[in-house]
């Protein structure tokens, strides 16, 4: 069975914070999460999976596709089952930067995607299994 590090519910709060649209075919979105109220910033390719405020997604941080938890190859074979079957847009990235937090303080991780950014901030106890450096995949679903 696969290891989940991160699955929530976000809503779409805002899409590019700030007026800041650098990119054409990238979108920054700010969502919370419902069920541990995580606040986060994702950059998206909202040519390919747009999303308006108010949306709902399901978002999972698993660091493989392979349903039965065994390490990723690197390699795509076609007729292998895959986490990716059940989700609408996936992307594979790396943690850059762990804040832990403390006390009130809340925790932050940064995760590149190729250079779509992702920043997760929410209580320190939802990071405990990330690891500078360690690879990602982001999968999400509107629901």
């Amino acid at each position: 069975m696969v290891e989940v590090l991160f699955e929530d519910i976000f809503r779409v709060e805002r899409l590019n914070p700030d007026d800041k649209k650098l990119f054409d075919k990238v979108t920054r979105i700010e969502a919370r999460s419902e069920r541990f109220d995580m606040f986060m910033h994702l950059d998206i390719n909202s040519e390919l999976y747009p999303l308006k405020v108010g949306q709902k997604f399901a978002l999972l941080l698993v660091p493989t596709l392979n349903p039965d938890g065994t390490p990723d190859t690197g390699y795509y074979v076609q007729n292998n089952r895959s986490l990716a079957e059940n989700f609408e847009y996936v992307m594979y990235g790396k943690l850059y930067r762990v804040s832990e937090g403390s006390g009130r303080e809340k925790a932050e991780i940064n995760i590149s995607f190729g250079g779509l950014l992702m920043m997760l901030k929410g209580e320190p106890s939802q990071f405990n299994k990330f690891e500078l450096d360690q690879r990602l995949f982001l999968l999400m679903r509107k629901v």
